[in-house]
């Protein structure tokens, strides 16, 4: 048992529940089908590193509350309507939700269990990857309120469809089904109510199998993949490649493949 997350009111975690070393972070807004307000945001920034400091969360699964219908459907239209341009660049100041998830060092597994919109598929876009429920629908509806996405749609959303997907998406406001995003690289796998918990959670029983900080180390290279060019990206990677030849687990992990054997990792 964990107690991240206890005294919040819109976000619960639960750790190994469903796979060993992995934390599920529920938003829970039901009546208003797990917008991003204010306190939304608020409780993920407190528990998201809370986890990432936790020896027994290896990966993390974000997803809504089954009450909500949703995963997020979008951002709290009635905080924006409040908002003047000196409020919402107070509001939008660094590190939101956004980059909190993307900054995290372990894993985080998107469980698109309903409607991710607006600021919910921005905060899918954040995560590492995106699996979605059948009935799912992603995308960026703002145009439609005289705006544009601001949780880094416009600069996400192309590095992982293309830029003319993301015109489509973002110019049009108009959502596409699961299979749809499956096709254009938006989600990374798509499945219905009979097997997705269990597709979501072996993938992240998966990942939490491994040397953590093979995984810290893993997720780096790659993010650097979309944000360094590849002279500069290659070079990194081999750092980081050499970096891991100082651990414990690099040794551990080569022992147990030649004695045939599990290994035991410890992080180090």
């Amino acid at each position: 048992m964990t107690d991240i997350g206890d005294d919040c009111e819109t976000v619960a975690v639960r750790v190994g529940d469903e796979a060993e070393g992995v934390a599920t972070v529920v938003i829970d807004r039901p009546d208003a089908r797990n917008a991003l307000n204010a306190q939304v945001r608020s409780e993920l920034r407190s528990v998201l590193p809370e986890l990432e400091a936790d020896d027994d969360a290896t990966v993390v699964v974000l997803t809504g509350s089954e009450e909500s219908g949703a995963f997020v459907a979008g951002a709290d239209v009635k905080e924006l309507r409040e908002r003047d341009a000196v409020e919402q660049r107070r509001a939008s100041e660094r590190p939101r939700v956004y980059e909190v998830v993307d900054d995290l060092t372990v894993p985080v597994i998107a469980r698109i269990n309903g409607h991710a919109l607006g600021g919910g598929s921005e905060l899918a876009l954040a995560c590492d990857v995106r699996i979605a429920r059948a009935d799912a629908k992603l995308g960026q509806p703002e145009i439609s309120l005289g705006i544009m996405p601001g949780g880094g749609a416009t600069q996400r959303l192309p590095r992982i469809v293309g830029e003319g997907q993301a015109m489509r998406l973002v110019l049009s406001g108009e959502p596409i089904d699961a299979d749809e995003a499956a096709d254009i690289g938006l989600v990374d796998g798509v499945h219905g109510d009979d097997d997705f918990d269990e597709r979501v959670y072996d993938l992240a029983g998966s990942m939490a199998g491994h040397s953590p900080i093979a995984l810290e180390h893993a997720k780096k290279a790659v993010q650097a993949a979309s944000r360094m060019d590849l002279s500069a990206g290659i070079e990194y990677e081999a750092e980081l490649f050499a970096q891991l030849f100082a651990t414990e687990d690099k040794n551990e992990g080569i022992d147990a493949f030649l004695e045939d054997r599990e290994p035991r990792w410890r992080g180090e």
